[in-house]
């Protein structure tokens, strides 16, 4: 029997499929999966719901072969979020640090944070997340963790998600009508990143792109942390699209096309490869060159590549990507994807696949670009835990130095009051002597 309280569950909820999974982590800091389920998505458009029956029976179907391939009942969840409604700004607010000693504690950031969910959220949004950048603690700036430093001004740069409250309520409903429990909405390019990017590149500065079914979600890491992120309203599924109005077929034969044929670079010798497909209901059959489909496909894709590049020089970081251009998702198994990517990019490019972090029966089924995303919510999933886990055992041992206090016996109390004001008449007369001698 499985101990629950170890296990983190996540739902992957996408354009083209949902994404049901389960893990936990393992003695090596890995993942095992231990839960694995997915279905073709309904009621979705570029991450957002459109029609909440079709989104909940997607679910059901996709915790179903869960339960039926595991014995798993998923209660409660991480959930997946993106589209265009999704955004991003970034902010600033301060504090003044008014203990006794100016020590700044782990309580004075979680209020710098707390000030600044209440100061920027727009009518009709809500925060999803508020990712810390850097703090400046009195006038010295790139601070990682003030905790522990003393000063009397604590100030924190912030990048903030937001979404659509009416959007992501219709996530939470879903998932409600499901039967799970939403722990967290965390942002899908977030997700994506932490399955894929290696800690070299997290540092050294990264463009992480996800071209899902119908979005195309971009993170960018430098530093070990997230400094910019956007969802772009296209994907593959919007390719499928053009080949189906292009030549005037059915939507699956679009998909079909794309997948058999597909390629981001049109080539001459691709005149030479008729395609024909066959007649719909005694119609006539349709051919053409696979050239006409791929020039199809590869404008397309050109314009998703430079919506990500003004994405990236918006970010002023087009010159600082040392570890050059991630690209996972669905879309990332586009033949001569790397070759396109590169020439528009001019940057070097790594397709990715999430396997770097996982283990279990599911590994070789999961081993795919297009499952990266999922991966990714339980690998943030047991970060969020551990920090609830922290943050849970700080407040503890703070309930418990404070009782300890409360029944001190008076004469220790003022004995160590004593020992305080000794010690401020000592750091005072000290900076009279610095003064005196400079």
């Amino acid at each position: 029997m499985e101990n629950k309280s170890d296990i983190i569950a996540a739902i992957d909820i996408g354009t083209t499929k949902i994404v049901a999974i389960a893990g936990r982590k393992t003695e090596a800091n890995r993942f095992e999966v231990i839960g694995f389920g997915t279905t073709s998505s309904k009621g979705i458009r570029r991450g957002v719901v459109l029609n909440i029956d079709e989104t909940v029976n997607s679910i059901r179907l996709a915790l179903g072969k869960i339960l039926n391939d595991s014995g798993l009942r998923l209660n409660e969840v991480y959930v997946g979020i993106a589209g265009q409604h999704v955004k991003t700004q970034k902010n600033r607010c301060s504090i003044k640090i008014e203990s006794e000693d100016n020590i700044i504690k782990r309580e004075h950031v979680e209020e710098l944070i707390e000030l600044m969910n209440q100061t920027v959220s727009d009518p009709g949004e809500e925060i999803l997340d508020i990712i810390p950048q850097s703090y400046i603690v009195d006038k010295e700036t790139g601070i990682e963790n003030p905790i522990d430093m003393t000063g009397s001004l604590l100030q924190g740069n912030f990048h903030i998600i937001m979404g659509k409250m009416s959007m992501v309520n219709n996530i939470k409903k879903c998932a409600t009508i499901s039967g799970l429990r939403v722990k967290s909405l965390i942002l899908e390019p977030l997700a994506s990143a932490e399955a894929v990017l290696t800690s070299h590149e997290r540092k050294s500065g990264v463009a992480m792109i996800d071209i899902g079914g119908g979005t195309t979600d971009l993170a960018i890491v430098k530093d070990d942390r997230i400094i910019h992120t956007a969802v772009i309203p296209v994907g593959g599924n919007t390719i499928t699209n053009d080949i189906k109005n292009h030549f005037s077929i059915m939507e699956k034969q679009a998909e079909e096309l794309k997948i058999q044929y597909g390629s981001a670079i049109e080539e001459k010798s691709q005149e030479d490869t008729i395609i024909a497909l066959e007649g719909l209901k005694g119609r006539e059959e349709k051919e053409f060159t696979l050239r006409e489909l791929v020039s199809v496909i590869q404008a397309r894709m050109e314009e998703i590549l430079h919506a990500v590049m003004f994405q990236i020089e918006s970010a002023g970081i087009k010159d600082k990507l040392a570890g050059g251009i991630v690209i996972t998702g669905g879309g990332s198994l586009l033949n001569n994807l790397k070759q396109l990517a590169t020439y528009i990019t001019s940057n070097d490019i790594r397709i990715a696949y999430p396997t770097e972090y996982i283990e279990g029966s599911y590994s070789d089924i999961i081993n795919k670009p297009q499952y990266s995303t999922a991966v990714g919510l339980i690998m943030k999933g047991f970060s969020y835990n551990t920090l609830e886990e922290e943050k849970s055992m700080y407040d503890r041992l703070n309930e418990e130095e404070l009782e300890e206090e409360n029944h001190k016996p008076e004469d220790i109390k003022e004995s160590q009051n004593n020992t305080k004001l000794i010690e401020k008449l000592k750091n005072k007369m000290a900076k009279l002597f610095d003064e005196e001698e400079n």
